[in-house]
């Protein structure tokens, strides 16, 4: 019998869970909350169907379609791998290995991530052709690119609710780094924060520096 454990919400909070069980109810404190896309077109709930399908339990406990529902497969309190980390990501900067995805919350934002411009269109990375109005053109490039999916704006009001729950729940600080968009050392010793994807993978781009995350990120 699946049992599925639901996080207590704010009043107002656009949250609905789905029954999931590819994760491990297995709780841990946690300190860390890692910022992702998912590099696709499926939103919340159709993610997790796909992650169903892994052979290992991948995954991340919420994902927020692109109208800012979050859907959730599990508590925050358990956890699932999200962050494919290596011993080498850690040796680069002369630590031991430290499973960070026990000890941190993810959240996947819907999101194809980085496009390029092909005579004035925009296209994903396999391909299909994004709406002008769902693009945004950064000032500077970002892992060498410069246009990208914009997050919405429910989206990032969404992911600024995740926070302030889980800082009234775990005590993570939620104050913006902007170190988090390049390899954090703090992050892979397991510092209390909220990084970004980047922050442990440098062949990662998710999430990038949209800058109506980034100021969601500093008024919190």
């Amino acid at each position: 019998m699946l049992v599925v454990i639901i996080d207590r919400i704010f009043v107002g909070m656009n949250l609905r869970q789905i029954k999931f069980s590819d994760y491990y109810m297995d709780a841990h404190p946690k300190s860390q909350v890692y910022l992702h896309h998912t590099a696709g077109a499926a939103e919340g709930e159709r993610q997790f169907q796909f992650w169903s399908n892994d052979s290992v339990k991948v995954a991340t406990c919420v994902c927020i379609s692109r109208d800012g529902e979050i859907v959730q497969g599990f508590s925050s309190k358990y956890w699932a791998y999200h962050l494919g980390m290596r011993t080498s990501h850690f040796a680069n900067f002369d630590l031991a290995y430290k499973n960070l995805d026990k000890i941190s919350i993810g959240v996947e934002i819907c999101n194809w991530g980085w496009l390029t411009e092909r005579s004035g269109e925009f296209y994903t990375y396999v391909g299909s052709k994004i709406p002008k109005d769902r693009v945004i053109a950064l000032e500077e490039p970002y892992r060498g690119h410069t246009y990208w999916e914009a997050y919405t704006e429910a989206q990032i009001e969404s992911v600024a609710e995740l926070l302030l729950l889980w800082k009234d729940r775990y005590s993570i600080p939620v104050g913006y780094d902007e170190k988090i968009w390049d390899l954090h050392k703090g992050a892979l010793m397991g510092l209390p924060g909220v990084y970004t994807h980047n922050s442990v993978r440098p062949d990662k781009a998710d999430v990038y520096p949209h800058p109506g995350l980034i100021n969601m990120l500093k008024k919190l």
